[in-house]
């Protein structure tokens, strides 16, 4: 004959609910809801970009793909530099309903703090193939200077 321990059910358990409040707030955490590297102003959606420094600029390449040069706004204030448009809705995609919406459209907004020795009046920009690509110049006195020694 084995010996069964019994369990009964309708017995309260104080330390589920803790369980249970526990797993929940554990599961809170684990939620990404904040979208990594962005700015204080950035939107839900923001573009991925990529920043590189060489000896005489700054080049920012920023990735918006299906945009027309008209839907871009790119300002510079305060050393913050603000890349924002808007994608405009498809019009293929009015004609019905969708099972599955992955291509995103719709505003917003990305902000980069430059460094100080920028030179924000020489900024360029071009849009080429779905990549906005940014020349940020550094200021004649913060690019590196060469110096020769003399021997005697």
């Amino acid at each position: 004959m084995a010996i069964v321990k019994l369990k009964n059910r309708n017995i309260y358990d104080p330390w589920e609910d803790f369980t249970r409040l526990q797993s929940e707030i554990n599961e809170l955490f684990n939620n990404d809801r904040i979208p990594k590297h962005s700015g204080l102003f950035d939107r839900n959606f923001t573009p991925a970009v990529n920043v590189s420094d060489s000896k005489s600029e700054y080049k920012i390449t920023c990735e918006l793909p299906g945009m027309e040069q008209s839907d871009i706004e790119l300002s510079i204030v305060s050393n913050v530099l603000t890349i924002k448009g808007t994608k405009q809705k498809d019009k293929v995609s009015d004609k019905g309903k969708f099972y599955r919406k992955e291509i995103w459209e719709g505003s917003f907004q990305r902000t980069l703090s430059l460094p100080t020795d920028v030179d924000s009046e020489k900024i360029v920009a071009q849009l080429d193939n779905g990549f906005l690509s940014i020349s940020v110049p550094k200021r004649e006195e913060a690019k590196p200077k060469q110096i020769t020694i003399n021997v005697q």
